[in-house]
């Protein structure tokens, strides 16, 4: 890992917050994620599975975690199994945790190794009557292969039939979406990193450069200040690409009077930042342009203030889409007509605006988080409004990371990311 290390005094908040919601004589597991192959002895880089890492800090493949409150032995209300570590190890692959480090990390007093998980695991079920399984509930999920939590649920329903099972997603998704200090703090870091990339590609950005060089820029300075790099696949769409919501290939070169739609941002300690911003490829905005970019700006200022404690979800996202619709009919793009005679299943807006508003954020990009129920502080949402003109070629979105306060507006994590055209142009003229 590049991160410093975290306390883990949060870590330790975390469970306590998810045990208090445990039912009697109940016990809950959690898995890290596998290393995924690519083909012949090649893998995907590691990354945790986040809900072990919320819970633990354990940043290692081949770990589990098991909370059971109510054991007979108290060193087995909290146990940590590690991957046994030895000098082959060492010299192949680098350090590992121990279970001193392990301890460290955590704040979990019991470590084991691995080795030891089926032993002691199988004993501290004779104590419990539930198990809670942690399956992927997310409203997002679209996951195919079967992962190491998986597997390990089949085999505890197969080996143990006889006891109750309970779902652990109801539960992170209400702790995870509620963000302590110290999570806000990491978010920041890695909104304070996403600032440093893209104030250099302001720099970096003239007619006739690659997007896959911007990509590079943004890389570089992301892992020069110990992110290890992107929280989710970049977009880096020129022209006409920004109309592909979802644009990947980063491949084309950047024509001058062209807009250039950047959805990037760094990660640091796992933890995601999610920014968007639309630049000019010459460093100056057209009248058009910059018409289409303040309106969605205007939209995104809006749509921050409703972003407090109480706020529906689905009710916010119609009140983003009247905003939107003000903004579509003054440039023309909509008339009274198209309003008048919507599809209220479909409004006039989403042929210029078809994706949501704001989505939670933190150890996922799209993370955990209620949705059904009023918002609270310290949750952390986007605001990333976006209009898209095939016909003109254009596509622009913006978008800030917000955490909501008990009172008042939200604190924007990326207030000092430049947005307005102003500064945008100012600074590409350097």
């Amino acid at each position: 890992m590049k991160y410093d290390l975290i306390s883990n005094r949060l870590f330790s908040k975390n469970r306590k917050k998810f045990m208090d919601q445990m039912g009697p004589k109940s016990i809950a597991v959690f898995n890290s994620n596998d290393i995924y192959p690519i083909s012949a002895d090649s893998t995907m880089p590691f990354q945790q599975h986040r809900d072990i890492f919320y819970l633990s800090g354990a940043d290692q493949e081949e770990t589990i975690l098991v909370l059971f409150p109510s054991a007979i032995d108290k060193k087995h209300r909290e146990v940590l199994f590690v991957r046994e570590t030895n000098a082959h190890i060492a010299v192949w692959e680098g350090e590992k945790l121990t279970k001193e480090k392990a301890t460290e990390v955590s704040g979990i007093a019991s470590v084991y190794w691995l080795s030891d998980f089926d032993k002691i695991f199988f004993d501290l079920m004779t104590e419990a009557d539930t198990i809670y399984l942690n399956t992927n509930e997310h409203y997002r999920q679209a996951v195919t292969t079967q992962t190491r939590e998986a597997r390990f649920v089949e085999k505890v329903k197969h080996d143990f039939p006889a006891h109750k099972v309970a779902k652990s997603n109801p539960i992170l998704q209400q702790i995870r979406g509620v963000k302590e200090t110290e999570e806000i703090e990491l978010m920041q870091k890695a909104c304070d990193i996403t600032e440093k990339g893209f104030r250099r590609v302001l720099e970096f950005t003239k007619p006739g450069v690659w997007e896959y060089e911007i990509e590079a820029e943004l890389l570089h300075e992301f892992v020069r200040n110990r992110s290890r790099g992107f929280a989710y696949s970049p977009i880096i769409a020129s022209g006409n690409n920004a109309n592909v919501l979802h644009y990947l290939e980063n491949n084309k070169q950047c024509i001058a009077g062209d807009l250039i739609l950047m959805d990037t941002a760094a990660e640091y300690a796992n933890y995601s930042s999610d920014l968007t911003r639309t630049i000019p490829v010459s460093g100056k905005f057209t009248s058009r342009q910059k018409e289409v970019y303040e309106a969605v700006l205007r939209v995104k200022n809006e749509a921050t203030k409703m972003l407090v404690p109480g706020t529906l979800w689905a009710e916010y996202h119609k009140e983003c889409g009247k905003i939107m619709t003000s903004e579509l009919l003054g440039l023309g793009l909509l008339d009274k007509a198209d309003v008048q005679n919507e599809d209220p299943k479909w409004p006039a807006y989403k042929k210029y605006f078809m994706h949501g508003t704001s989505h939670h954020i933190g150890l996922d990009t799209h993370d955990y988080g209620e949705l059904k129920t009023p918002m609270k502080a310290n949750m952390v949402f986007t605001v990333e409004p976006g209009i898209y003109i095939p016909e003109e070629k254009m596509g622009v979105r913006l978008e800030d990371d917000v955490v909501i306060q008990k009172e008042g507006e939200p604190f924007n994590l990326m207030k000092n990311i430049p947005i307005e055209v102003a500064e945008i142009e100012e600074l590409m003229a350097k």
